[in-house]
């Protein structure tokens, strides 16, 4: 799929910041999001070992499949390394299956599936169905501004239970698809695939104001 990035700028740039983000590269819509970050000036670096988390200063897990990003994670011996950088504070961004790699719990995993953890949360996987029940829409999320944001669900999750997180992102119907806790954040949604910046210059800035500290 591809799109104009249009930014309706809610956040003071982040270009120039100095920031590299790693955007994790096992499998998933991993060029999506990096056209999000050459769009808003920032640089980034594809992310496969334990080596390449050296030096970057965000991590992005992309949306895709979160069993076989979880497998090829062990494959290439990135998976223990990636979930110390998490404990340890490392800001990370995880989209449709980074969310469910994010969570403490996966609703319909398959046999052995893990997550990398972060965010104390329950997610149902497949929660909207497969993929013919795709669809895109607008969604209220007041961390990025007052326009809504515009997502696409594909195959997408919702978050069941959520514990010791804050609530970022909400359906009108009530179903929670976006929260953060400490140096996580995870969306149920796609803002990379349709157009939509704002929810990666909001965690983008985030990310920024980590650094200073």
């Amino acid at each position: 799929m591809c799109r104009t990035f249009l930014r309706r700028i809610a956040f003071p740039s982040v270009a120039g910041s100095q920031l590299t983000i790693g955007v994790l590269a096992l499998q998933g819509d991993v060029r999506e999001h990096e056209s999000v970050l050459d769009t808003l000036g920032v640089a980034h670096r594809q992310v496969r070992t334990e080596a390449d988390l050296s030096g970057i200063d965000g991590l992005i897990i992309p949306g895709g499949e979160s069993s076989v990003i979880d497998k090829l994670a062990r494959i290439f011996e990135v998976r223990e390394p990636l979930c110390d950088a998490i404990a340890n504070g490392l800001p990370v961004l995880g989209t449709c299956a980074g969310l469910i790699l994010l969570s403490t719990t996966v609703i319909g995993a398959i046999d052995g599936q893990q997550t990398f953890g972060g965010l104390d949360i329950a997610v149902e996987r497949n929660a909207f169905g497969g993929q013919l029940e795709s669809f895109e829409t607008t969604i209220d999320m007041p961390v990025t501004g007052n326009v809504p944001v515009m997502a696409a669900f594909i195959r997408a999750p919702i978050i069941r239970d959520v514990r010791q997180c804050e609530v970022v992102a909400v359906l009108p119907n009530g179903d929670v698809v976006g929260v953060r806790s400490q140096n996580c954040v995870g969306i149920a949604f796609h803002p990379e695939v349709v157009g939509e910046t704002r929810v990666h210059e909001w965690w983008l800035n985030s990310v920024v104001a980590n650094v200073q500290r």
